[in-house]
């Protein structure tokens, strides 16, 4: 799925196999969000890393990964757990369009990353 930005530029796609939501800006990657879908019900998204080139930031881009990241998690029907720092500053600045994960969802989320070494 490929969702353009056109106010910055972006082409934005969702690489599933891999977790990760990538930003491209003419042809090349500019920013990711590292992600994991949560094991069990609901099948949460869980934001891990975002992560803007050097040379890039600035532009928007980290903002329009993750406002596509809940865009995504809406049209799935699953709720997403922010535990990328940036990613939950942006849901405390936009909870029209970032609802808010139960604290248990939380905690469980926290603990399948704990297992997932990779991603840390």
């Amino acid at each position: 799925m490929a969702e353009q930005t056109d106010r910055i530029g972006l082409d934005i796609r969702d690489d599933r196999a891999s977790g990760n939501l990538l930003a491209y800006e003419s042809g090349k990657a500019v920013g990711v969000i590292a992600y994991f879908v949560m094991d069990g019900r609901p099948a949460a998204l869980v934001a891990v890393h975002t992560v803007v080139e050097p040379g890039h930031e600035g532009k928007g881009i980290a903002g329009a990964l993750v406002q596509e990241f809940y865009a995504m998690a809406g049209r799935e029907g699953v709720p997403v757990v922010p535990l990328c720092p940036y990613a939950a500053k942006w849901a405390e600045r936009h909870p029209d369009r970032a609802p808010e994960a139960p604290a248990e969802l939380v905690e469980q989320a926290k603990r399948q990353l704990m297992a997932r070494p990779e991603l840390h």
